[in-house]
């Protein structure tokens, strides 16, 4: 696929199924996300792929205690509503059932560690479509980052002391007729563009 019409196909998938991801082809996404540009070329990144079911259980079901103690404000961020929302009911799966789980992860003092992560992310998302994979966006644990038994747990796994996760992203292989991603582009309602000339 050219990379143009890869980037512009890309779409978010909810529903996966429950075929596991060929190393292989992991290991392109990784390396399509250690390729993303870094702040001063830094590299600071931690890619932490989870494949193990029951680690991904564990993590949503602390991701559901800790969103069921939150309460929702006028302020609060739709989506982050929609998971405390969720949460709140039982039953809440914020990876949506993917085989895999990448955590980007990087130095909580650092001042490109939101931008790093999110480069990396969409490299990698981008990555995904071309190999026939779809993938999605996840925000949960970023909001979840200080939130102490989360954070002990990602610290028991491998998060290091001075890291915190700042974007994650699912990924698998779809739930559809085909076995393929919905690359039917979405018309565009926003992102506002100025040429200045």
């Amino acid at each position: 696929m050219e990379a143009l019409e890869t980037i512009l196909t890309r779409r978010s998938t909810r529903s996966y199924s429950s075929a596991p991801v060929e190393r292989e082809k992991l290991e392109k996404i990784i390396e399509a996300g250690r390729h993303a540009p870094s702040g001063g070329n830094n590299q600071t990144n931690h890619f932490i792929v989870v494949q193990n079911p029951d680690v991904l259980q564990r993590l949503a079901k602390l991701a559901e205690e800790a969103f069921a103690k939150m309460e929702v404000t006028e302020q609060t961020y739709s989506s982050l509503k929609s998971s405390i929302m969720q949460s709140k009911k039982g039953g809440y799966v914020f990876y949506y059932r993917a085989p895999v789980l990448i955590i980007v992860a990087n130095q909580k003092n650092y001042g490109n560690n939101i931008a790093d992560c999110a480069v990396a992310v969409e490299n990698m998302m981008i990555a995904a479509n071309a190999l026939d994979l779809g993938s999605c966006w996840i925000n949960q644990l970023k909001w979840l980052n200080e939130e102490q038994e989360m954070l002990n747990y990602l610290l028991s796994l491998c998060l290091k002391e001075n890291e915190r996760v700042y974007a994650s992203m699912i990924v698998g292989y779809p739930k559809s007729a085909d076995g393929k991603p919905n690359r039917t582009p979405l018309p565009r309602k926003g992102n506002e563009v100025t040429f200045i000339n």
